[in-house]
């Protein structure tokens, strides 16, 4: 899937399933095989079948696939940051900003009637809100829902387990202004990506207390404002419908239903086939190869911000020690991974020189240096120097007794792709004395239980929708005693942090790209994760869906999605 945007930037996707969605493009398919080995579609490229709404039937249900039950809603809370969770929570809650195809972000009127700053010494930017806004509970949208959300995510109080404090740890006061529906911000310093705040805006409620921030939307949205609220959860059968929200006062959906269905990653295709879901991803190559030539079957693709990481863990276990990790990071071959993955498809993925910027972006750097190829040679003499002793080929090196085995967790519906390259992670690192050690958990527990909870020593995840660059920081940033934000591998330093804290400072686009690339620099060489290659975005769509389907940077906008007359 294609999901949402902000929200998800945080979030982390498997690689079994294709999870993620967005707004309006370019149309027509790519199916044809000529095309293979091409290049990465350009930035802002998308494939929509756009069409205005006249053109669309009334009524119809839309059918995806998620990976697993959603036991947490509150997408800026540490458990909340799964993608298919945020994707539903900003489909149902005030979307202050929508992204073009080039993902610039444009004040979205059915919630906002103005949004600028209005000054810069210091910056403030006052927001006014739609006066027709209200919220399911009757309440209208106010100054007090941005102040709640303010002080729940500044991280000065610790109780809130905020996923993310980017942005929020900057404002130094939230105030009301002429009215209740008039709001200013003013920011202790300068924050470039202002626009990436307060989106999705949360009801006051949620954001009350460390107990309701924590558990007020565990299993469920309470309360909503946007063109589609939940109308039902079934734990049983494993799906979440949305529906039309009679209240909503802006453009009305043309769609009845949009129903959620959690379901084993394995299966998205032949449920796409059996006509049980109306979209599936077709980025791996057996997908591809299944779903291309499928009758009533649009193959869509865009350019997302989608970037396959091998995590590695440096809070337990031998990767704490930092040439350990970096001898993980030499002893894999990103190339023949990335082949893998491009194996029957129309473009090939481009290997990954960078944490911060895809390839087709502005300010993308090869940061990688002496870590960008494989090297057993060198990756064998750290290991040496870490004590881990050559043991005999095909044998695990050894320290104190002890083996060197690295625990690789991946979820339960792992097959195909996913678990091609797990298994030749795993080949590749046993020819460096390192035991990777394949271990299946059950889907819906892996985020919530064990990447969440840094409960592993290597997996492979996605992360997408990094389209402001300061959402990135959590991810890199130094842990807080027991939050480790969205870094679950723990790995940072004080220069990484200082370096992404004063890019998110920096309104000059140019000193910003470099403070970024600087900071990659140095998340290189502390052996953070390894960068994969950039995930191709390749759906299939039914033909006669219309406004959907590869949204490329940008928003999803599935108030404007239907089926064509």
């Amino acid at each position: 899937m294609n999901r949402s945007r902000r929200a998800l930037a945080l979030a982390v996707v498997t690689l079994s399933t294709a999870a993620v969605i967005t707004a309006c493009g370019g149309s027509g398919g790519a199916s044809d095989d000529a095309s293979r080995g091409g290049s990465v579609p350009a930035a802002g490229a998308q494939d929509l079948n756009p069409h205005p709404v006249a053109d669309l039937k009334q009524g119809g249900t839309l059918k995806m696939a998620i990976e697993q039950w959603i036991s947490q809603y509150n997408p800026n809370q540490v458990d909340g940051t799964q993608g298919d969770a945020s994707a539903i929570t900003e489909l149902v809650e005030p979307q202050l900003f929508r992204l073009d195809a080039k993902g610039v972000p444009h004040r979205n009127p059915d919630f906002l009637a103005s949004a600028e700053v209005v000054s810069t010494a210091p910056q403030v930017v006052r927001y006014r809100l739609n006066p027709k806004a209200k919220w399911s509970d009757g309440k209208p949208l106010g100054w007090r829902d941005f102040a709640a959300q303010w002080k729940a995510l500044n991280g000065r109080d610790k109780r809130f387990a905020a996923a993310d404090t980017s942005g929020y740890a900057q404002i130094s006061d939230v105030a009301r202004g002429a009215d209740d529906q008039e709001v200013t911000v003013t920011f202790g310093t300068p924050y470039a990506d202002w626009q990436n705040l307060f989106d999705p805006l949360l009801p006051a409620s949620l954001n009350a207390t460390p107990e309701s921030f924590a558990k007020a939307w565990a299993g469920t949205v309470p309360v909503t404002a946007n063109a589609f609220r939940i109308g039902a959860y079934d734990r049983t059968a494993q799906t979440i419908t949305a529906v039309p929200d009679p209240n909503w006062w802006g453009e009305k959906p043309k769609l009845d239903k949009v129903i959620f269905w959690a379901l084993d990653g394995s299966s998205y295709v032949d449920a796409y086939l059996n006509k049980e879901i109306d979209y599936t991803s077709a980025a791996s190559p057996e997908a591809y190869q299944r779903l291309k030539g499928d009758k009533g079957t649009d193959i869509r693709i865009g350019a997302r911000w989608d970037q396959v990481t091998l995590s590695l863990n440096g809070r337990r276990g031998p990767l704490r020690d930092l040439r350990v990790r970096q001898a993980v990071m030499l002893g894999v071959d990103r190339t023949a991974l990335a082949k893998v993955a491009g194996k029957d498809l129309p473009f090939q993925p481009k290997v990954l020189g960078n944490h911060f910027f895809m390839p087709n972006q502005e300010g993308y750097r090869d940061n990688a240096g002496s870590f960008g190829k494989r090297d057993v040679a060198r990756a064998k003499k750290l290991l040496e120097a870490a004590g881990w002793r050559d043991a005999g080929p095909g044998k695990p090196r050894t320290k104190d007794g002890a083996r060197l085995t690295l625990e690789y967790v991946l979820p339960s519906d792992t097959a195909g792709l996913a678990m091609d390259q797990a298994k030749l992670t795993q080949q590749m690192l046993g020819e460096i004395g390192v035991d990777a050690q394949l271990r299946k958990v059950p889907s819906n527990d892996y985020f919530d239980k064990y990447v969440h909870r840094s409960n592993y020593d290597l997996s492979q995840f996605r992360q997408v929708d990094q389209v402001f660059r300061s959402q990135a920081y959590s991810g890199y940033r130094m842990p807080q005693g027991g939050n480790t934000f969205s870094n679950y591998g723990g790995v940072s330093s004080p220069e990484v942090d200082r370096l992404l804290l004063a890019a998110s400072r920096t309104t000059d686009v140019r000193k910003q790209i470099a403070l970024y690339n600087q900071a990659d620099a140095a998340v290189w060489e502390l052996g953070h994760s390894l960068p994969l290659y950039q995930r191709p975005q390749i759906l299939a769509v039914r033909k006669d869906l219309a406004n959907f389907g590869a949204t490329g940077l940008g928003s999803e906008q599935l108030a404007r999605t239907g089926r064509l007359k």
